[in-house]
């Protein structure tokens, strides 16, 4: 478990000091806010969505370390894939949060499975679920 938690420390700073996917997209596609009034994350998720495939993503805003290092981590799994695997990949965080996703799903995550201990952090759930929630709101509205 020791060696568990270093890797989720370093992870989470690296993506926390270094966050590849925090910055302004000014020709996004689509565009929201994802707001945790408990703890004042505070976030705006941009894609750009061209034929079906996120082909880039961003996010600008504030909030703690796990929902800025979750959001951009999830940036790095989605971008590439068609909307169809962003949602999947997202119901499977969804899912590894709530204990109730497999290793070979967690497997899939990549860096973002590092973040499965926040399902015994009940106050954290919250802060690493925002971008993903946000990103489902995004994709599933798209298509209405």
């Amino acid at each position: 478990m020791a060696d568990n938690r270093s890797f989720y420390n370093e992870i989470l700073l690296d993506h926390n000091m270094h966050p590849g996917h925090k910055h302004e997209l000014p020709d996004a596609d689509m565009e929201m806010r994802g707001y945790n009034p408990t703890c004042g994350d505070d976030i705006t998720m941009k894609l750009k969505v061209k034929d079906g495939v996120v082909t880039d993503g961003a996010f600008v805003g504030s909030g703690c370390a796990i929902s800025q290092a979750s959001a951009d981590m999830m940036l790095d799994l989605v971008i590439g894939k068609p909307k169809e695997e962003a949602l999947r990949l997202s119901d499977i965080f969804l899912r590894m949060i709530k204990g109730t996703a497999s290793e070979e799903e967690i497997d899939e995550l990549e860096e973002a499975g590092a973040l499965k201990d926040v399902s015994h952090m009940p106050a954290r759930v919250k802060c690493a679920v925002l971008g993903w929630h946000t990103l489902e709101q995004m994709l599933n509205n798209e298509e209405k």
